[in-house]
């Protein structure tokens, strides 16, 4: 393994901290879309639809996978009766009148003062946040937001630890080059080979290899180390970060940006004027053009999708299974009792299946970001060979 190689990885991390400010643009939101209520009926509303004190609030199975899977303005830990502990998260608003506002979301309270009702809207400052983490001004005034969410901050996480292993690892080869991999080294160091000489390499060629895997190797590594927190049921994992849209399309998007600025004439001309075409699909109807060029975005598009899909999917399964549970609990607790005996068992499947899917998502990601590559730059058959 040569030193250089490991020494990108610095920069590779660098990368990351880009994209955290590219991803949080893409949850930067414009309020006040709902028609906003007067503080009286707002307040009368959520009197109703909040269940009283000490009643028993009915199971709602979709509520709860919902609320799992989707991002959130706090760190929701555990939960005992009417204890919660939670990591209230920054909310960072900027709004017309009072341009920028920053509170911690504990602020947020319901009619009864509650801060953990997560079936009313909660109200502070002129601001309301309502059940599905929609923040908009009560007066109406045009409101974007920014705050710092749980998968900015299981972003953060990822940002350190990759930090930490890549630049321990890297300070390693340079005192001791000569030396055996050892700890750290001797985790990456054969990820790191596989997908150089096993996908990056022949997706590319050797010349182009160095100049692309900095950006593929950190992609590899940052989606797959994600999906292994998303993984852990405790703080910090738990932040469904790479089965959150926004993260999936920033990163596809990435690949769309560099693909389209690498395509040399070779690859423009065959999605323009595709050789071998027959005509009459070219003129007077530019078809294959048409084709060509749709599948131009089509193919970042499934990146996104397919990620994205993988890994909520296998979330709302595993989540699923323990839903069961609760609902045949509720019709007798020996039910409830023997069926988590199988509901353990089949989530406790699933998550090995997901560790699984974890490495193979972010195989596929970076072996298909690494074939668009390799189309985009590829010369004409009979250059290759001569070379």
């Amino acid at each position: 393994m040569k030193r250089y190689k490991l020494l990108n990885m610095i920069g590779k991390s660098a990368f990351i901290l880009c994209f955290f400010f590219f991803s949080v643009l893409a949850f930067a939101n414009e309020g006040a879309i709902d028609t906003a209520k007067s503080a009286e009926n707002a307040n009368i509303e959520n009197t109703h639809s909040t269940p009283e004190h000490g009643s028993e609030a009915k199971f709602e199975p979709g509520k709860f996978i919902l609320h799992h899977v989707v991002d959130a303005h706090e760190w929701h830990i555990l939960q005992y009766k009417d204890f919660y502990l939670t990591i209230p998260l920054p909310i960072i608003l900027w709004s017309e009148k009072s341009g920028i506002v920053a509170f911690l979301s504990s602020n947020f309270k319901d009619a009864s003062g509650n801060s953990h009702n997560l079936h009313a809207d909660k109200f502070y400052g002129g601001y309301k946040i309502s059940p599905q983490g929609h923040i908009s001004a009560i007066d109406e005034s045009k409101v974007y937001d920014f705050s710092i969410t749980k998968n900015v901050v299981g972003m953060f996480v990822s940002i350190i630890i990759l930090c930490f292993i890549f630049i321990t690892a890297s300070n390693r080869y340079i005192k001791k080059p000569n030396s055996a991999p050892k700890g750290i080294q001797s985790l990456v160091e054969p990820l790191i080979v596989f997908l150089r000489d096993d996908v990056i390499r022949p997706s590319l060629g050797e010349k182009r290899t160095n100049k692309y895997a900095p950006f593929l190797l950190t992609l590899f590594f940052f989606i797959f180390l994600n999906n292994l927190m998303g993984l852990i049921p405790i703080f910090p994992g738990g932040a469904n970060v790479t089965g959150n849209i926004a993260i999936t399309m920033v990163l596809a998007l990435f690949t769309f940006v560099i693909t389209t600025f690498s395509g040399n004439k070779s690859y423009w001309t065959h999605i323009f004027n595709a050789p071998g075409v027959p005509w009459w699909l070219k003129l007077p109807i530019p078809l294959m053009p048409i084709v060509e060029l749709v599948g131009v975005f089509t193919k970042p598009f499934v990146l996104m999708v397919r990620l994205f899909a993988n890994i909520t999917a296998g979330h709302i399964i595993a989540l699923g299974f323990f839903s069961l549970i609760f609902i045949f609990g509720a019709i007798a607790p020996a039910i409830g009792y023997g069926v988590s005996i199988v509901s353990i068992a089949f989530t406790v499947f699933m998550t090995v299946l997901e560790l699984l899917v974890a490495f193979i998502q972010a195989y596929v990601f970076t072996l298909l970001s690494a074939i668009y590559f390799g189309m985009a730059t590829e010369e004409h058959h009979h250059v290759e060979e001569h070379h």
